[in-house]
């Protein structure tokens, strides 16, 4: 029946919905048409006179159907049966780069316009109000109600996986499979792909056997499937794409399964940008919970709780997909079963005696259901459900049953399975009640809603809704700052832990750039023999992938775990970093045909190695010293991993400063060297040097530079002019061979861009000067919040951020051809100054990315008792009036307008910013910064944006962690800052309530950053009279389009890789760049071309044929013609042609070989 119909594995039960950005159309492309004769009229009507009268018939009824049956103008899009395609209409092709506005039915800025933020006592429900009903809501239509039981397993927290694994997750799962097995009713989801792994590779068969069983009757759900449930306010897309890739594929190879329901009930806040990957990845149906309290409210007032999640950008609702908000303040039993946690407490029957539960705060706990209070117990449990129901549009409705690592034995389980059936046995078997209640899962709960969602039109007059099912708003934005109580915002986890974050960002790129150069060396591997050394690194190359991913969990990358949890995360993304560095060494030798043959390389040590070397998990990462002697030379390879060629001037540390650079044809090139700078208020100079040299290289290229000892064939490096300005008792000591001189009352750096103005008391930015004869104020400030309330999640300061900054300091200035520097030591009303930073200009070469930024650097170590409960921000100070309103981005992908609101406290005004924020005057005036890790940032004032760098916490904020967060790390944090005037008219940032986009050069300075040229340098040196010329490696035959981005390029089963198989054995995933075109297209000597035009796959890469090119989702999984928009798309993909729209991220399978 219906309302129990479940999917059947491993068949669909409909028709998934459409992934990609495109439109449905059903003829045939014109080439494809085979060429037929065209028979007599008389000759063709005669032999088709059934046909034809088929044909009338249907159109008649269609007529027909369209006259009487048609659905109010709101819903005049044709619909189907649940879950199936709506028709749309057919989708033009953007081919001038803009993207038009979406509409929606509601947005949550008009939320929070709109709401008080009072923060009322609404009784039981506390965060709500005395939620009543009539009861005569279920008479037409009977309640229907699922109870979904689950368990909450944290890949790390208050322990490591690990742990967990040993101690709860192993016993979760063989109780979920001996309970299921006893009883066809019972129900169960799974989230975690990470543990499921984990247990499967321990499991007998016997109890395989028993959980594929459970997989295919429908009773166990597998929820999400990623390989853990990630953070969405600080993970980059990327990495969200990267875990829910591991985890969906590793399920679709051992089930079969394809998940298509989205389980998320920890994150803390919510990105629409989480929403757009998992409809690009099949995905139809998503829970969320963690949202805050005050929006609920105002959700639930008028039942918007479940509605449909469109992108901002998306004006052909292509991205729509269906959200269930859970209504209450958990997701624990007592706060879901109904609005009153006090009753909902009485039916979590594993807080009876006899368990390790705490019993029920509010003093009235379980009892056992019996005949003799089945029918008390089951009206007052029914009563929640009815209330519960009120607050959604439909008449069925979702219940989860669990909490973090429940139903860890057979017992506990049994005791809820056991109570809950008899209590739904009574609801079930009294008709007059108009309820019937079951265990489900949740594929059961969205079936069932959408059916019923199609029989009843619950749509509202006027109210837009969405394509793919009626019944429900649009909406769009996102769920950022968090609270979950009072003024408990939820803006400390953006920057808890930054050490992390930034080697989150930095196993991120280096696990990029590795798959790239992998699937590089298979591409172009004519022998066997080369393909020893990638794949015999499969094995790392998943752990790699698999500790990238597992980081991404909600209690990771959030930096809000155990301080021993932290460390063993730390220790393994530190061993897969090394790994990769490994690879890709040997790979570079492999790629330069430095051995002949690729000679053993899978067995023996790399010739090269990384220049920057981590001795250690929690070390800052140091460079490796480049030493040569008078008559010989290091080699210096640079990989770019990049889509186009880069130009920009690089740094690597010799050991003495009268060296040379040659390029790869020894030609000699410029280079600059000056002192390296350390954190160290007595002695700033390390002794060693600092080399600069302008590189060329090329797209996803390696190139090769010669460091050497003095040649008389080139002038040495020339040595930087040095100023400096102190107040310290001790004079600075200038380093041979240096020219050291004291500075005037000016302090100054510049290029041919832009001069930069400073602070002769602090070193701290003041003004910037463009070359076109505007300028900027930028008043630089470094401060500290006092924080006695703050804890791991929480940001709660006592006040406002005061300077810390006093007169007297360390200044000094490196000027040369290639980079100006100023550093600067401060003073503070501290003991030891907790910062020290540098400013840097670059000359790059007209019209490269480097040379329009400005490169901050803050050195930042909070690591004594003097900084306990201190929060250590940034803020830039600007004549930019942007009215308290800025924009930061949603992890990389795409930018969230940020308006400040005095009904709510400044920590509610802290957003995330996981690679950058900007803010724009009325006159178009920008100001951004760029950052290679996680933080986060504010705008309280007009002009200023305001970034927090650190937090050292002795508290804990009482949201379970039990700690505060003490275990600093000395780091370095790196900003690039663009000063952008537009060059023709733009929409107002005041009254624009939609986000605005970055320019063209943003988007490029933003991936430069965080996708830096990867060096490494050869262990040993060699004569000069010995030297070879090595070629660059350019495997690219024609540049991407300059807006076009690669995501990956990777094998994704490289341990399949040599097994025959017809599908493809590559995947390509790329992303269009939306970028305002009023800021012009600075940043682009080397990139000319836009991909307004189709991009051909074929004449991609030099050397190598590319073969069976075929669209998939994201998640790899989906490749039938019916979950593409376009018809002819997949037509035009397999002759080679792709055309991506502005914002959208597409995935292409194809085979590569050398031709």
């Amino acid at each position: 029946m219906p309302f129990s119909s479940y999917r059947r594995w491993p068949f669909p039960r409909h028709q998934p919905l459409p992934l990609l950005p495109s439109s449905v159309k059903q003829k045939l492309s014109p080439r494809l048409r085979k060429p037929r004769r065209t028979p007599p009229l008389i000759s063709y009507l005669l032999n088709n006179l059934t046909v034809l009268a088929v044909i009338i018939a249907l159109l008649f009824f269609f007529f027909t159907l369209f006259l009487f049956v048609s659905p109010s103008p709101r819903s005049s899009r044709a619909l189907g049966t649940p879950g199936s395609y709506r028709t749309r209409s057919v989708k033009q092709r953007n081919l001038n780069g803009s993207v038009s506005a979406a509409s929606f039915d509601i947005t949550t800025k008009e939320l929070y316009d709109k709401i008080d933020f009072k923060d009322e006592d609404g009784g039981a429900w506390k965060q709500g109000w005395n939620v009543t009903y009539q009861g005569n809501e279920w008479d037409g239509e009977r309640l229907k109600v699922f109870v979904v039981p689950h368990s909450h397993n944290d890949p790390g927290w208050k322990l490591t996986i690990e742990e967990y694994y040993e101690t709860q997750s192993r016993q979760i799962l063989d109780t979920i499979v001996e309970s299921l097995s006893q009883d066809t009713r019972r129900k169960f989801i799974w989230e975690e792909m990470s543990y499921l792994e984990r247990w499967w590779r321990d499991a007998s068969e016997s109890r395989r056997e028993s959980f594929t069983n459970l997989l295919k009757n429908g009773q166990l759900e597998i929820v999400g499937g990623g390989w853990v449930m990630n953070d969405e306010a600080n993970s980059h897309y990327y990495a969200i794409i990267e875990q829910m890739m591991e985890g969906n594929m590793w399920l679709n190879d051992t089930f079969g399964i394809i998940p298509k329901n989205s389980w998320s009930i920890d994150p803390f806040g919510y990105s629409p940008t989480m929403a757009y990957i998992l409809r690009r990845m099949g995905f139809e149906n998503m829970l969320i919970q963690r949202t805050h309290y005050e929006l609920k409210k105002e959700l639930a007032r008028h039942k918007n709780l479940e509605y449909i999640w469109r992108q901002s950008w998306d004006a052909e609702d292509s991205t729509d997909i269906l959200v269930h908000m859970m209504p209450f303040y958990f997701y624990d039993i007592p706060h879901t079963c109904g609005p009153d946690p006090a009753i909902c407490c009485q039916f979590d029957f594993a807080r009876t005696q006899g368990f390790s539960y705490e019993m029920c705060p509010w003093r009235q706990n379980p009892v056992e259901t019996i005949p003799e209070n089945v029918e008390e117990r089951a009206l007052l449990l029914l009563d929640q459900y009815r209330k519960k129901s009120t607050l959604y549009r439909t008449n069925t409705l979702l219940v989860p049953l669990g909490d973090d690592f429940r139903y860890v034995t057979v017992n506990e389980a049994e005791a809820q399975f056991r109570n809950y059936q008899l209590l739904f046995d009574y609801i079930n078997s009294n008709p007059s009640l108009n309820a019937e209640v079951k265990f489900g899962t949740l594929d059961d709960y969205f079936s069932t809603l959408r059916e019923e969602a199609d029989r009843i039109n619950y749509s509202r007059p006027d109210e837009r809704g969405s394509a793919i099912i009626r019944g429900f708003p649009s909406l769009a934005g996102d769920f950022f700052t968090y609270a979950d109580r009072e003024d408990d915002y939820w803006s400390g986890y953006y920057v808890s832990r930054p050490f992390f974050k930034a080697v989150d960002r930095v196993l991120e790129s280096t696990l990029r750039a590795t798959e790239m150069m992998m699937s590089l060396l298979l591409a172009y591997c004519r022998k066997a023999q080369c393909e020893k050394l990638p794949l015999g690194f499969s094995y790392k190359l998943t752990a790699a992938r698999r500790n990238l991913a597992l980081f991404q969990h909600h209690d990771g990358v959030t930096g809000t775990a155990k301080d021993h949890v932290v460390q063993d995360y730390g220790l393994r993304m530190h061993t897969s970093l090394r790994d990769l560095e490994i690879f890709m060494s040997k790979g570079i030798e492999a790629l330069l045909g430095v051995r002949h043959g690729h000679d053993k390389l899978d067995q023996t040590p790399s010739q090269f190695e990384s220049e920057p070397v981590r001795s250690k998990y929690d070390a800052q990462p140091i460079h490796k010293v480049i030493g040569v002697a008078e008559g010989t030379a290091r080699s210096v390879f640079f990989f770019n991993p990049l889509e186009q060629t880069r130009e920009e001037v690089v740094m690597v540390i010799v050991d003495k400063p009268n060296v040379n650079v040659f390029n790869s044809n020894w030609t000699c090139i410029q280079s600059q060297v000056s002192p390296e700078l350390r954190h160290q208020k007595s002695q700033i100079f390390t002794g060693r040097h600092r080399l600069h040299f302008k590189v060329s290289v090329p797209a996803m290229g390696v190139q090769t530079y010669y460091v050497t000892g003095g040649s008389s064939k080139c002038a040495n490096a020339q040595s930087a002019k040095l100023k400096y300005l102190t107040n310290s008792s001790s004079a600075v000591s200038c380093p041979v061979p240096y020219v050291c001189t004291e500075m005037g009352e000016t302090v100054e750096i510049k290029n041919g861009h832009q001069l930069l103005t400073f602070d002769t008391q602090s070193g701290l930015l003041k003004r910037i000067s463009h070359i076109n004869g505007f300028e900027t104020v930028v008043e630089e400030r470094i401060g500290m919040y006092s924080s006695f309330g703050s804890g791991a999640y929480l940001f709660k300061p006592t006040g406002e951020a005061e300077p810390i900054i006093q007169p007297g300091r360390t200044i000094l200035i490196s000027e040369g051809p290639l980079m100006q520097e100023i550093y600067s030591y401060p003073e503070t009303r501290l003991v030891n100054s907790p910062i020290s930073h540098s400013t840097r200009l670059y000359n790059s070469g007209a019209g490269s990315i480097q040379e329009f930024v400005i490169e901050k650097e803050y050195h930042v170590e909070l690591t004594g008792p003097e900084y306990n409960d201190k929060e250590l921000i940034v803020q830039f100070q600007t004549d930019v009036h942007n009215n308290r309103t800025f924009y930061s981005d949603l992890n990389g992908f795409q930018m969230s307008r940020r308006e400040y609101y005095d009904k709510i406290p400044l920590q509610g005004n802290y957003y995330p910013m996981p690679s950058q924020a900007f803010i724009q005057g009325s006159n178009g005036r920008r100001f951004s910064v760029h950052t290679r890790q996680s933080l986060g940032a504010a705008s309280h004032k007009d002009g200023l944006l305001e970034i927090m760098l650190d937090r050292r916490l002795s508290q804990d904020d009482n949201r379970g962690l039990g700690q505060g967060v003490m275990d600093n790390h000395a780091m370095n944090v790196v900003f690039h800052i663009l000063i952008e005037s537009n060059t023709s008219a733009t929409s107002s940032p005041v009254t624009n309530p939609l986000p605005l986009v970055p320019s063209f050069l943003s988007h490029r300075a933003g991936i430069h950053l965080n996708y830096p040229l990867h060096a490494f340098i050869a262990k040993k040196s060699h004569q000069l009279s010995a030297s070879l010329t090595l070629k660059p490696f350019s495997p690219l035959d024609v540049p991407f389009p300059c807006d076009l981005h690669v995501v990956s390029l990777k094998v994704p089963r490289p341990l399949r890789y040599s097994q025959p198989s017809g599908d493809p054995r590559f995947v390509l995933i790329l992303r269009r760049l939306h970028w305002d075109s009023s800021y012009g297209y600075s940043g682009s000597k080397k990139c000319t071309t836009l991909a307004d035009n189709p991009v051909n796959l074929f004449r991609m890469f030099k050397g190598i044929n590319v073969s069976k090119p075929k669209l998939t989702s994201l998640n790899l999984l989906h490749e039938d013609a019916v979950i593409f928009e376009y018809a002819e798309q997949i037509t035009e993909v397999q002759e080679g042609h792709v055309f991506i729209s502005p914002m959208e991220i597409q995935a292409y399978k194809l085979d590569l070989q050398p031709q």
